[in-house]
């Protein structure tokens, strides 16, 4: 196992694993919505953008926690971008949602 990292590489495994998971939460949401062509839309995407990932930390697998990052930053800023679009929510018994 080879452990000498490439910064170029791991910020590519970076960002591809954040915008796959802006695409996984976008083709949730789309499905939540029963939108059944952007559902497929934001499905073939995920998998277009999981390629590169995938590819180069098989080939290291310290590019995984570049991948575990990249993915933690993608889901968490596709539902902030969501929420803005949401109307304000009501407090329910457990808090905010």
């Amino acid at each position: 196992m080879v452990l000498e990292i490439n910064p170029l590489i791991a910020m590519g495994v970076l960002a591809s694993t954040a915008a796959t998971d802006s695409a996984y939460v976008f083709f949730n949401s789309a499905v939540s919505k029963h939108r059944r062509v952007a559902a497929a839309n934001w499905s073939a995407i995920w998998y277009l953008l999981s390629a590169f990932a995938v590819i180069s930390y098989t080939e290291n697998a310290l590019y995984v926690l570049f991948a575990a990052a990249g993915s933690w930053l993608g889901a968490f800023s596709s539902v902030t971008f969501i929420r803005r679009g949401a109307e304000p929510r009501q407090h329910g018994p457990l808090g905010p949602a």
